[in-house]
């Protein structure tokens, strides 16, 4: 499967107002993509628009709320208007609620679950389309970690990831069926430095924070911008996430305990946060269409990322454990005689 050089391409970046989408939409221009951003923010939309105008960029921008099927298809409708194809879709709007289970109303988890996880799945109605007309394409979803392990107090964001991981699989296999080469992905995070914690809802009487360590989203969008030129099936951005991946696939009672120890108090800060507080669950706020969150100090680097974009590389340096693990079951083996 063959796609397109970054410069040559068309890419639509869905929930682009801030975090990840905003940093990927930018690294797509800079490396001389033409681009369409979309969010509920018009104001975050405007402001990147103009940043990548700055750089000497080509963008432009359609405020959709990827609730409703009808505002995404859109913004692949708009995008081929102005740039004749998509290449490229990048969807990573998403919303949560930070709570224990009984405090979630049902209006609040079925929104979630609209956004995050219904969201996604209209993007790949909206944009396959055309990825087929083009003839080849990358569908690039932001799932998360906890599409693989769930944490407590995010119930519906958890749930919602489990999902797309679960359409994801189902709609890579039946287009590898159809012999259409488009590449279906997965970006699964770790805990990202993003607004994402200023916005959602929180319902646990302190402003919520992701359970360190933290990674920057600069990692996640060069992930991205890598799954646009390379086809991957999964990257798991931050070591962290790979780390509880790991523990998870071997013991899942493992994880539990895991998380009860670290995961209750590891999202709450000592700020104080009425439940009453603006978040962006049913309407967006302002304030936060930027790149980064609050957690910059608690950030740390990730180095098997790089692994995942040299898969020689990385199959060398697996095959390559396995014998010194292979090696020292020898060594012991011989000294047990």
């Amino acid at each position: 499967m063959q796609l397109k050089p970054i410069n040559q391409q068309v890419v639509a970046i869905v929930g682009a107002s801030s975090g990840i989408g905003r940093d990927a939409a930018v690294k797509f221009a800079e490396r001389g993509a033409k681009v369409v951003v979309s969010a509920r923010s018009e104001p975050g939309l405007q402001s990147l628009v103009d940043e990548i105008h700055n750089l000497g960029g080509t963008a432009t921008y359609v405020v959709a709320d990827v609730s409703d099927f009808q505002q995404v298809k859109a913004i692949a409708d708009k995008t081929v208007a102005e740039y004749g194809r998509i290449d490229t879709w990048v969807h990573a709007a998403a919303t949560g609620v930070i709570s224990p289970f009984e405090k979630i109303t049902p209006e609040e988890f079925a929104r979630v679950v609209d956004v995050t996880l219904m969201g996604q799945v209209y993007g790949a109605m909206a944009a396959l389309p055309y990825l087929k007309q083009e003839g080849r394409g990358a569908l690039i979803h932001i799932s998360s970690m906890e599409g693989r392990r769930s944490l407590p107090l995010q119930s519906p964001y958890s749930a919602a990831k489990h999902g797309l991981e679960g359409f994801l699989d189902a709609l890579r296999v039946e287009l590898q069926h159809e012999k259409w080469p488009i590449s279906v992905t997965s970006i699964l995070p770790a805990t990202i430095n993003t607004p994402f914690y200023n916005k959602v809802g929180s319902k646990l009487g302190v402003k919520p924070t992701g359970v360190p360590p933290y990674y920057q989203p600069s990692l996640v969008a060069d992930a991205i911008l890598y799954a646009a030129e390379h086809p991957t099936r999964d990257f798991v951005v931050g070591d962290a996430g790979k780390i509880l991946d790991f523990v998870q696939r071997i013991s899942p009672p493992l994880a539990d305990s895991l998380l009860l120890a670290i995961a209750f108090q590891g999202q709450r800060t000592n700020e104080p946060k009425s439940e009453d507080a603006p978040n962006n669950v049913f309407a967006p706020i302002e304030g936060y269409d930027k790149v980064e969150g609050d957690f910059r100090n608690l950030s740390i680097p990730s180095f098997l990322d790089n692994l995942d974009k040299n898969p020689p590389l990385k199959w060398g340096a697996l095959a390559f454990a396995a014998l010194g693990i292979a090696a020292l079951l020898g060594v012991w083996g011989r000294n047990d005689i």
